[in-house]
């Protein structure tokens, strides 16, 4: 069987290698060397479903589809009173994090940014984008995407 908490820690770790920006799991990402939160650009990762039900008479679990929610955050910058997020921001930061669907550029069927999870591999990547939404008290632009990683057991 497919960890739930393995695939959350690589997802988690894909996005921020894909942005260059911090990931926070359910909640705004705090910076650990001063243990307040990160100003945006920042995505807040939520995992949604995870089936491991193959759906045949013979299931072992040995594949899992994984949902994940990220919202993508676009904000003030704390060093310019009176500024506000951007929708040029807040598309750079889904853009990069879109990247994560790239193939490979040599033909190789398999992804230009690996998944990676300690006993399992990815085989198929979608995404479904939800579109913008924003907070014009808070001077933040969003961006949802959910993505849907298809895994099987590492052989």
């Amino acid at each position: 069987m497919i960890a739930r908490q393995a695939v959350t820690k690589a997802v988690t770790q894909l996005l921020k290698d894909v942005t260059g920006k911090p990931v926070g799991q359910l909640t705004v990402p705090i910076d650990p060397a001063t243990g307040k939160p990160y100003p945006p650009p920042y995505t807040l990762l939520y995992p949604l479903d995870h089936t491991t039900d193959d759906e045949t008479l013979g299931d072992t679990h040995r594949t899992a589809v994984s949902v994940y929610q990220a919202t993508l955050v676009s904000g003030p910058d704390p060093t310019r009173p009176g500024s506000r997020g951007t929708v040029e921001q807040v598309e750079w930061l889904t853009d990069k994090a879109r990247s994560l669907l790239t193939r490979a550029a040599d033909g190789d069927p398999g992804y230009l940014h690996a998944l990676i999870i300690p006993g399992a591999t990815c085989y198929r990547r979608e995404a479904t984008e939800l579109g913008a939404t924003s907070d014009p008290n808070d001077a933040i632009i969003s961006y949802v995407i959910r993505f849907r990683f298809y895994l099987d057991t590492a052989a």
